[in-house]
């Protein structure tokens, strides 16, 4: 579990997916949207909610359990391991299930890591898989309306205006 929990810092994991995914035209399109969909979340959960909320972690709150892994500073509402899990969860299952299944199975995993570490309420995990997810809706709404999704992944054929 504490594992599971390093690597879902920062969104790392899904950052180096995203970029991986951005080397290859089938899946630059997923990439980008994994990109923008975890700055959404950062920008709502991170920036926003977390210091309006400023509810304090459960070993705050109870210090009588200590966390097996080394203590986050901030705020514990929601939480930005399950958002970010769950922005390139929702994008990779909606755009390619074949990778979309194990990102769900380690998203699922991560946010779990974060109620076995002591680090966040059940609640701060829940609605911060609820952010990612919506977050990660919004992303998919705005590319698929624009065309941007077949950009990227050099899906369009643009007629030449030689004549």
């Amino acid at each position: 579990m504490k594992y599971l929990s390093i690597i879902g810092e920062l969104g790392g994991i899904w950052i180096l997916a995203a970029i991986i995914m951005l080397c290859f035209r089938k899946t630059r399109a997923t990439g980008v949207m994994v990109m923008c969909a975890l700055l959404i979340g950062a920008l709502i959960g991170e920036v926003g909610l977390k210091h309006l909320v400023c509810r304090p972690r459960p070993f705050i709150v109870n210090p009588d359990v200590i966390p097996p892994i080394t203590p986050p500073s901030g705020y514990s509402f929601p939480s930005g391991h399950s958002c970010s899990s769950f922005v390139a969860v929702t994008i990779m299952f909606v755009r390619d299930k074949r990778i979309g299944i194990p990102a769900l199975v380690l998203g699922i995993l991560i946010a779990f890591s974060r109620l076995y570490n002591y680090v966040h309420f059940p609640s701060d995990v829940l609605c911060g898989i609820l952010l990612g997810i919506i977050s990660a809706i919004i992303v998919l709404v705005i590319f698929k309306k624009t065309g941007f999704d077949k950009k990227l992944s050099g899906d369009l054929k643009y007629k030449s205006t030689e004549n």
